[in-house]
């Protein structure tokens, strides 16, 4: 996979709307709610230009008999992907575009962690500026290393998780 990061883009919102309604059509029954999450949903953040998508749905399970149509809409269809009880897909290759992350209605805490990152990150300028620059020299030093990538912020994204999901509780 090419890893670029680049400056936020606000077009980023209208290819998500774009692709929510696609899924919006196909999911019909099983869906209950979508969100835009990850970095593109997060205004002057340097991101990936990939869209990240939630999909919150009735039964997890029922969503591997939507794998042909997910196919259609060019997404390759990954399974739980390493993450116990979670769908994953994936659009445009090595040159990613999108991927959705789905879980059943009751899998609260990995709802509720993708959500509370986008919230507490779209509060708190610093902590955005600093995982922005973080974000831009992984990517330069890993151009072609998910792995290097993803393991260089590992440690700042779990810390971020739980003071988001510990602000999370806070401001409700």
């Amino acid at each position: 996979m090419n890893i670029t990061v680049v400056e936020h883009n606000p077009n980023w919102k209208y290819e998500y709307l774009k692709e929510e309604y696609l899924i919006k059509e196909i999911l019909q029954k099983e869906l209950v709610n979508i969100f835009h999450i990850g970095s593109t949903s997060i205004p002057d953040l340097k991101a990936k230009p990939i869209i990240d998508i939630l999909l919150v749905v009735n039964d997890i399970e029922e969503l591997d008999n939507y794998s042909d149509q997910f196919e259609k809409l060019e997404y390759e269809v990954m399974g739980e992907f390493g993450i116990k009880q979670r769908r994953y897909y994936r659009k445009g290759g090595d040159n990613r575009t999108h991927q959705i992350h789905a879980f059943q209605y009751d899998n609260i805490q990995e709802i509720e962690r993708h959500l509370s990152f986008r919230d507490y990150l779209r509060q708190n300028q610093m902590i955005k500026n600093e995982y922005g620059t973080l974000k831009a020299e992984l990517a330069h030093k890993f151009s072609n290393d998910i792995e290097g990538y993803s393991n260089g912020k590992d440690k700042f994204v779990k810390n971020i998780e739980k003071e988001a999901l510990k602000w999370h509780w806070l401001n409700r």
